[in-house]
């Protein structure tokens, strides 16, 4: 199979809340998380892209998406919020935790801007592009679409934790956002595997192009 061309010049790659938290031994494990950590590292040294972004989960203390925060509930429940559903976590990625930590075995120094996430302790985050639905019933946006589009980025490149909420949010909201959207399937993870035929189902059918690593780099 030819390599899938990257055109530096209107490419970003998105590195999605690679933090210890969505790691074995964190405290929201994905499915061997910390095996895409070293393919994402030499796809980023690679360097085949104009810009790179990470985003990092930075919630507060007591946030409204943890079971903590909602007693006589568990880790995993849904309740109703804001007239939408909402998973409840394990309490994970709180700010200033070595679990919240962006992976020190990447080269985050390349990441021209990082969008902390999550960081209203009212309103949940799983996208890089718009946070979760708030009291307002709104979807206000990080800012990180008009960044892009304001350098010429009209290709989002993703990769990163979890396959089945952040990322796929991510990708979802790029397409809609109007980018050309690539998923590098295998640096991504789920916290629920059995999730991967609907949401690799759901991407495709999105437009977004589901790939490997190795499509892009020898």
């Amino acid at each position: 199979m030819a390599k899938i061309r990257v055109d530096r010049a209107r490419s970003v790659l998105l590195v999605v809340d690679m933090q210890p938290d969505f790691m074995p031994g964190g405290a929201l494990p994905t499915q061997a998380g910390d095996a895409v950590v070293a393919p994402t590292r030499a796809l980023m040294e690679a360097d085949l892209f104009g810009l790179y972004v990470a985003t990092q989960d930075w919630h507060p203390p007591g946030h409204i998406s943890f079971a903590s925060s909602h007693p006589g509930h568990e880790p995993f429940e849904t309740i109703e919020l804001y007239g939408e559903l909402q998973t409840l976590w394990p309490d994970h990625c709180v700010q200033d935790t070595p679990g919240a930590e962006l992976h020190g075995d990447l080269p985050m120094a390349m990441a021209d801007v990082i969008i902390r996430k999550a960081t209203n302790p009212a309103v949940d985050s799983y996208s890089a592009f718009r946070n979760n639905v708030g009291p307002d019933g709104q979807r206000p946006p990080t800012g990180l679409a008009g960044y892009l589009q304001e350098r010429g980025v009209r290709d989002v490149y993703l990769c990163g934790l979890a396959r089945d909420f952040c990322a796929k949010w991510s990708t979802e909201d790029a397409v809609d956002a109007g980018f050309n959207v690539w998923l590098f399937w295998d640096l991504t993870s789920p916290v629920d595997p059995n999730s991967d035929a609907k949401v690799q189902r759901d991407l495709e059918q999105k437009g977004v192009r589901i790939i490997s690593w190795e499509d892009v780099v020898d």
